[in-house]
């Protein structure tokens, strides 16, 4: 229950006895719960406390929810919004996904199934998110896909477009060892006619550039008679 890495959900409800019941229920399952009554402090406590979802009533004391949904949004493109309500109606439904809402459930609910509801959504996200990154990380390499650049312990490195290629490949592959046919298509194209032993050369060259000692590397080790290997024990 102390796990700072908990996520983190705003429940907005003005009802006390359904805020305080899915408050329970979500803290059992291992969340961390934050409460507003009204709509001007769950956009208060976004400011704050950056919560990963908000689970939102639509009939609230101070504030239309379609119009806190937008706020939220606005605030925070990235957070997760569950609409929790007793409005069923399908316009209702449509406006608030339009509106930004990752999901919508009507009142009478399950507690398990918002649990669940909330579980897909947080993991349909994280995955986008990191997809969106495409950034890589190996050690003290990190490999940023968008802009073609290379960092050792954030110091960028001087690569040409191949070895670039050839290091993306090689982290996207840890721990399994490439023949070097496989480098050669994955690099060069499968309709590729030239020397095989250009792989050879490249992982030399990158092996320059990447190791902290060419004569014992530890980032691209040789498997022998196979073709090379990202990490592991040469």
């Amino acid at each position: 229950m102390g796990n700072s890495n908990r996520n983190q959900v705003l429940i907005v409800e003005d009802d006390d006895h359904i805020r305080r019941f899915v408050a329970i229920n979500l803290d059992r399952s291992g969340f961390k719960v934050i409460e507003a009554a009204r709509g001007s402090e769950a956009i208060e406590s976004l400011a704050s406390n950056r919560p990963d979802v908000v689970v939102l009533d639509l009939m609230l004391p101070d504030m239309d929810g379609f119009e806190i949904c937008k706020k939220l949004r606005d605030i925070d493109p990235d957070i997760v919004i569950i609409i929790l309500t007793a409005r069923g109606q399908h316009l209702d439904k449509i406006r608030g996904l339009e509106l930004g809402a990752d999901d919508y459930i009507v009142k009478p609910f399950n507690p398990l199934e918002l649990v669940a509801r909330i579980r897909t959504v947080l993991r349909r996200t994280h995955h986008a998110t990191e997809q969106q990154r495409k950034v890589l990380h190996s050690g003290a390499i990190t490999i940023d896909i968008d802009s073609n650049q290379i960092f050792k312990h954030e110091q960028l490195l001087e690569l040409t477009p191949k070895e670039f290629l050839m290091a993306k490949v090689f982290v996207e592959n840890a721990n399994k060892a490439l023949s070097r046919n496989e480098l050669l298509n994955l690099i060069w194209g499968e309709d590729f006619v030239g020397d095989p032993k250009t792989v050879d050369v490249h992982v030399r060259k990158l092996r320059e550039k990447l190791e902290d000692n060419c004569s014992r590397p530890q980032l691209i080790t040789t498997v022998w008679g196979l073709g090379y290997r990202w990490g592991g024990e040469g």
